[in-house]
Order: C-alpha cells, then sequence, then structure tokens
C-alpha cells in the first residue's frame, strides 16, 4: 500500500513539474496578453473607408481588452509607410495594423521594400469588403458608364482618374483596359482629396469605397455610374456592376484587413482574432458597417494568410500587366 501511495505522489509530483515547465515565459506573456496600449497603426488618412472601420472596431476592443487601443494613420506610399512600422515592430502583439487590399498591391510597385508582405506580417481577421463605387460630377453631364467610355474615346488622352491608394488604382486601370480606352492618372493621399477634386470637376471619374463618397451621393454632389466590385452593394442595391454594364474582368475587390508583425504568439493573435470578430457582431457596429457599403467578410487566421498569398501572386501579374507604377 506505502508503495502504491509512493508512486501516485511521485506521479502527482511529476505531473505538477511538467505543467509548470509549460509554463514557458513566452507562454505566460502570450495569456499574460494585452500589458500596455495597444497600437493600431492605419497607413492611410483620417476619414478614408479604412480608418472609419479601424476606429469602429477600435473602439470596441479597450473594454474586452483591459488596455487603450489607439489609432495612430501613417499615411503615404500606398500604404508601404504605416505597414512598414508595424512589421519592424516588437511582434508582442502591441502593434497592429489595419490596411485595405493595397497591401497586396504594393510590393509589386517598388523595386525594393523594408519588409515582406507575406513573411514579415500575419493575417488576423479580415473586417470587411467594401465595394468600389465609380464616381463623377453631376457637372461632366455623364448619365452612364458607356457616356464615359464613349468620351473617352473620342478623345484618347484626354480623361483623367484619380486614385487614393494602390488598390483603387488597380480598380480604374482594369476598368479602363476593359473599356478599352487612354486616360490619365491623377494620384491622392487619401479618399477625401479625391472626392474633392472630382467634385470640383478637376477629375473626371475616382473609383472609391463607398463609405466616404456616400453623402456626396446623397447631397447630389457626385453621380454614381457603377460598382467596380464583383457583385452588387447592398447599400447600392439598384446600381450595376460595370461587369453587368458590359466590360468583363473590370472588377476589383476592395477589403480591409488586420494584421500583426510576424512571430506574433499565435495565443495574442487567437485572442484578437476573436475579439475583434465578437465586436464586428455587436448590434451598434453591425449598423455601423452597413452604413458604410460594407459586407461581411470572416476568415480565420491561416484562411486570410493563405486568402492573402493568393492575392500577391495574382496581382504581381495584374501590376505589371496594367503598367502600374509607384506614385
Amino acid at each position: 500500500m506505502r508503495s502504491l501511495e509512493l508512486r501516485a505522489a511521485l506521479a502527482l509530483m511529476c505531473g505538477l513539474h511538467g505543467s509548470a515547465l509549460a509554463q514557458t515565459p513566452a507562454t505566460s506573456a502570450a495569456q499574460a496578453w494585452p500589458t500596455k496600449t495597444v497600437r493600431l497603426i492605419v497607413p492611410l488618412t483620417p476619414g478614408s473607408a479604412t480608418d472609419i472601420l479601424a476606429r469602429t472596431v477600435s473602439a470596441r476592443l479597450s473594454g474586452p481588452l483591459g488596455q487603450p487601443v489607439v489609432v495612430e494613420n501613417r499615411a503615404g506610399a500606398s500604404t508601404t509607410i504605416g505597414a512598414a512600422a508595424v512589421a519592424k515592430a516588437d511582434p508582442d502583439g502591441h502593434t497592429i495594423l489595419v490596411t485595405s487590399s493595397a497591401h497586396t498591391v504594393a510590393p509589386f510597385l517598388y523595386s525594393s521594400l523594408p519588409y515582406d508582405a507575406a513573411r514579415d506580417l500575419a493575417g488576423v481577421t479580415p473586417l470587411a469588403n467594401l465595394p468600389t463605387v465609380l464616381l463623377v460630377a453631376p457637372s461632366k453631364g455623364f448619365k452612364s458608364v458607356h457616356d464615359l467610355v464613349a468620351a473617352a474615346r473620342a478623345k484618347p488622352g484626354s480623361i483623367n482618374f484619380a486614385s487614393a491608394a494602390a488598390s483603387t488604382q488597380l480598380n480604374a486601370e482594369r476598368f479602363r483596359r476593359s473599356a478599352r480606352f487612354e486616360a490619365v492618372h491623377v494620384p491622392f493621399k487619401g479618399a477625401p482629396e479625391a472626392l474633392t477634386e472630382v467634385m470640383a470637376g478637376r477629375v473626371d471619374f475616382y473609383f472609391s469605397p463607398i463609405a466616404p463618397a456616400l453623402p456626396l451621393l446623397r447631397d447630389g454632389k457626385l453621380l454614381a455610374l457603377a460598382i467596380g466590385a464583383s457583385k452588387r452593394a447592398s447599400i447600392l442595391p439598384d446600381l450595376p456592376t460595370t461587369i453587368e454594364a458590359g466590360f468583363p474582368d473590370s472588377d476589383y475587390n476592395f477589403w480591409v484587413g488586420m494584421f500583426v508583425p510576424a512571430r506574433t504568439p499565435v495565443e495574442a493573435i487567437g485572442r484578437l482574432h476573436r475579439e475583434s470578430s465578437a465586436a464586428l457582431q455587436l448590434p451598434e457596429v453591425r449598423e455601423r458597417v452597413a452604413r458604410l457599403g460594407a459586407e461581411p467578410m470572416t476568415m480565420t487566421p491561416g484562411e486570410f494568410d493563405a486568402y492573402v498569398r493568393d492575392e500577391l501572386r495574382t496581382n504581381a501579374a495584374l501590376v505589371k500587366a496594367a503598367g502600374i507604377t509607384a506614385n
């Protein structure tokens, strides 16, 4: 009996010892995450669709995480300035990137970048898919996509278009190539500047995320001709896509997603994914996202990583074919 009791005691001690060994400093740190203010970096200007989504979600994270979540805008260089800052940050889960699908275009605009989009950043979750809308000023007199295309074809090179990121430029280039007309590219740092120039008539058209364009559409300051994504937008259900208008392969899907530095503990990534997903399900957040014209987009971290890698491969060819370069 004593022998059995001794063996049981030894087994219990070994189990406790093994459990203690399993609690490595890295694991303990991950379980305690976050331990300080969380910085959420948006590589686009305030007021952009990406910025609005980031702030909508981040405002609901501070409570569950038990730490402040602050948003920093670091716009410029087709989102690569902000992305580089996160890629180089400590992989402890306290520096987060919320960026757009420009993330999978920008690497092909520069001969070299201080980070690798596939290796140096890990996907956490997509936040939403934001269909783009083809906008013109009412003063231009275009009543349909075909009016715009006809005017562009009549005077090659006389039409210009705005972009506020590499993704919106790619959207316009895909449409232009499908419609077979020449146009001059006019780049801007963010959507507000691009929208202002289109309203003023100094820029002829712009594929804008729906969010910042909606108030201007409702006030009649801009006119929507088509949706630039692969399917119609629920907030503008009567507006056809450019594909439906007769221009094949003219679509581009604009998404917003969350990333952290590679080598961030999987436990921190998992918790960030869960809390962000939970925030997106809150009624007030769902209502806000719907008002932005955004569509639900859900993936696990692993699925999101695979999606990004696939888009990187696809966009490498698209950027080369369209002749897109860094601004």
